[in-house]
């Protein structure tokens, strides 16, 4: 964002580019994104054809805002900021400003559910986009410190509160994995067989429509 090697005068038209740039990337990167990958995990333990689909387009939508606004901060960068790419904060931006725009690329060309080429669509969709969410936690975290190492600025109220959003996000998504299991505690072993009889038909029923 800014070269390390000078001293950083922060005029107060600066400072408001730089505050427009940090909320723009937390909201991108920082919330949206990973809102984005809970929502989706979130539809794999759905009961209904209808959830499913109002979550997958949700999916849909907020990641397609997430990039939207990226890409609105990145033009403000290169119009406010001297971008010498000298530092791992720009480096790391300058690597994600690309890969957001691959993963939607990716995702027009998803190949039809039973297709062989579909687990490997899947795999590397999966891997962008969770890498692409713990690179750009990572590079807020470096912003706000690169931001503190050249203005002497406190940031440590701003790191707390992101770093308790994020470990929100991660609870939320762990928390899908075991769910199901954990409603399933308060009831009998025959109620938890007798629904699983029906289950599985909605859930292959689902997957076919939503996702094909």
């Amino acid at each position: 964002m800014i070269n390390q090697s000078n001293p950083l005068k922060l005029t107060p038209e600066l400072s408001i580019h730089i505050k427009i740039h940090g909320f723009l990337l937390w909201a991108s990167l920082g919330f949206l994104m990973p809102l984005g990958v809970v929502i989706i995990r979130m539809s794999e333990s759905a009961k209904s054809i209808k959830m499913v689909k109002v979550l997958f387009y949700t999916h849909v939508t907020v990641q397609i805002l997430a990039i939207l606004l990226a890409t609105v901060a990145a033009v403000l960068s290169l119009i406010n900021f001297e971008n010498s790419f000298n530092n791992t904060h720009q480096k790391i931006g300058l690597v994600l400003y690309g890969l957001i725009w691959i993963q939607p690329l990716i995702a027009f060309v998803r190949p039809r559910r039973g297709m062989k080429t579909r687990s490997l669509w899947y795999l590397v969709h999966w891997l962008l986009g969770t890498g692409v969410c713990v690179l750009g936690i990572a590079n807020i975290f470096i912003g706000l410190h690169t931001f503190h190492e050249k203005t002497s600025s406190i940031v440590s109220l701003w790191a707390v509160l992101f770093t308790a959003e994020v470990s929100f996000m991660a609870f939320l998504y762990l928390l899908q994995c075991k769910w199901e299991y954990v409603m399933k505690q308060g009831v009998t072993q025959d109620e938890q067989i007798r629904p699983a009889d029906h289950a599985s038909p909605t859930r292959n029923q689902k997957e076919m429509v939503v996702l094909p």
